[in-house]
């Protein structure tokens, strides 16, 4: 995969097509909205998908701990899909949670969905700031983010197509939801457009790369 290297507040991060962040220098990787165990939250709604979601998330999260070689991770919230999530994992999905704690360091950052006795309402390091749902951002620093699952959507000669997506201006890097079940909100909407009111970048998750235009650049999705 290439990862597309962004300078912000006097750091080089890189955004890769997975919808992940990697901070170089402080061998950290960042990740928005796992959603750990959607499906079976859904279930008790009365709306069956299958039951693999937590394992597809942890798996592809895990082989990105690997390749960076993170010393860290920090996850963005809503780690798990409600408050009673972590308690329905799978044992074996559990375990491998663990596993990864014992060995990288996580920093969970709590979000609307999460237990009320998550970690951290938001990390700041410097002029980088984690938090869940993008706030305040001093002149000169910059915000990570999720919440909001940005997806974007832009027409090609073949065919509209839509993805998930990051967004970012000078002060702030939203990221797309890594969770296998999640849908997203398209960045032609009105929350999204008023956190980037002076326009931004869009970029666009493929198989192997980015694909970078300009917010204005975005269709409305159907």
């Amino acid at each position: 995969m290439h990862a597309a290297p962004i300078h912000r507040a006097a750091e080089r991060f890189m955004l890769d097509p997975a919808g992940v962040v990697f901070w170089p220098r402080r061998r950290t990787l960042i990740v928005a909205d796992l959603h750990l165990e959607k499906a079976s939250s859904q279930a008790g709604r009365g709306q069956l998908l299958p039951p693999y979601d937590s394992r597809t998330t942890l798996d592809r999260l895990a082989l990105l701990v690997r390749h960076y070689a993170a010393e860290r991770v920090i996850a963005l919230g809503d780690s798990f899909h409600d408050r009673h999530g972590a308690a329905r994992l799978a044992p074996e999905d559990a375990a491998r949670v663990a596993r990864m704690e014992m060995g990288q360091t996580f920093i969970w950052i709590m979000g609307n969905h999460d237990p009320s006795d998550a970690a951290l309402s938001e990390l700041r390091e410097g002029e980088v700031i984690f938090r869940h749902q993008a706030g305040e951002v001093a002149a000169g620093g910059i915000e990570f983010s999720g919440h909001f699952h940005p997806k974007a959507r832009i027409a090609t000669r073949a065919a509209a197509i839509a993805r998930p997506c990051f967004v970012v201006d000078q002060h702030r890097v939203l990221l797309p939801s890594f969770g296998a079940y999640t849908g997203g909100l398209d960045v032609a909407s009105p929350p999204l457009r008023a956190l980037f009111p002076r326009g931004g970048q869009v970029f666009l998750l493929g198989r192997d790369r980015l694909y970078a235009f300009p917010l204005t650049h975005a269709a409305h999705a159907a």
